[in-house]
């Protein structure tokens, strides 16, 4: 009941935010966003090779690029599928084809302040670089801005457990090695995570080429499809790492004040499918 009164008055507020200028977290913002993910999802508009509409996720974070990349990219029957993170876990994203059509378990740190079991949704709470579950159990896996959290400072955001307070950069590298044993050989990998240069900041960290290179390595794909998009004034473009090599990180929790782009997020943003 809490999130529906929450989302019944950032709709309220939806005509606001367009007249102020769309400015990102604002009232409105989460409205705007989640319309603009479910119409591309709809419409394809991140196929592979397909083009991005002039203006797209003009003031908007990442997840408008990753939902449709990933979305586009599922297979019809994602049979048994691992949410590492939690980052599906949105009504209208589990409740959209073909998500909806899988065996879905999310995994994450803590319980969420909303779950969907009643979808037949199992929830593990744990930490993915150890993860419970047995080897090669499953077809699909989406860590969707996920692993650049893990092994750091967890209790910003995500839980009260003290122990999450870490400070390892490397702790990445046994998630993902986590993510190859608990994947079927065959099986889909989806990784998203912001890119550009290499900084941390406490609680994530912007992952550069050397930080790509581990990934792979330790996942060891078969097949690997890798894009790269950048954040402009004017919304997100394909891009390449050439020129991202210096994109940043607009962090709303700890900068405040917006850059002249009003980047909401990531200004880079790298998106790969694995294929165990």
């Amino acid at each position: 009941m809490i999130f529906q009164i929450k989302e019944f008055l950032d709709r309220a507020f939806y005509p606001f935010y367009i007249l102020r200028g769309r400015r990102p977290w604002t009232p409105g913002y989460y409205t705007a966003k989640r319309r603009r993910i479910e119409s591309a999802i709809e419409n394809g508009l991140l196929k592979p090779a397909a083009p991005l509409p002039r203006g797209y996720g003009f003031r908007m974070d990442e997840r408008v690029i990753e939902y449709p990349w990933v979305y586009a990219r599922l297979p019809r029957d994602p049979g048994l599928m691992l949410d590492a993170g939690a980052a599906l876990n949105h009504s209208f994203l589990v409740s959209r084809p073909p998500v909806s059509e899988a065996k879905l378990s999310i995994c994450t740190l803590a319980p969420e302040k909303q779950c969907y079991w009643q979808q037949a949704i199992s929830y593990v709470f744990g930490d993915l670089r150890s993860c419970t579950f047995r080897s090669g159990i499953f077809d699909t896996i989406v860590s969707i801005s996920t692993i650049e959290h893990i092994g750091l400072d967890n209790t910003m955001l995500y839980t009260s457990d003290r122990t999450k307070r870490e400070d390892d950069t490397e702790g990445f590298r046994a998630a993902v090695r986590e993510f190859r044993r608990v994947i079927r050989p065959g099986g889909v990998c989806f990784i998203t995570v912001p890119y550009g240069k290499a900084c941390h900041r406490g609680w994530f960290q912007v992952f550069d080429a050397t930080m790509v290179r581990a990934v792979l390595d330790d996942f060891e794909p078969a097949h690997t499809e890798v894009e790269y998009f950048a954040y402009a004034p004017d919304g997100w473009h394909v891009s390449n790492p050439a020129a991202l090599a210096d994109a940043t990180f607009f962090d709303i929790h700890q900068e405040k004040r917006f850059g002249p782009d009003y980047a909401a997020a990531a200004r880079g943003l790298i998106c790969m499918r694995l294929v165990a």
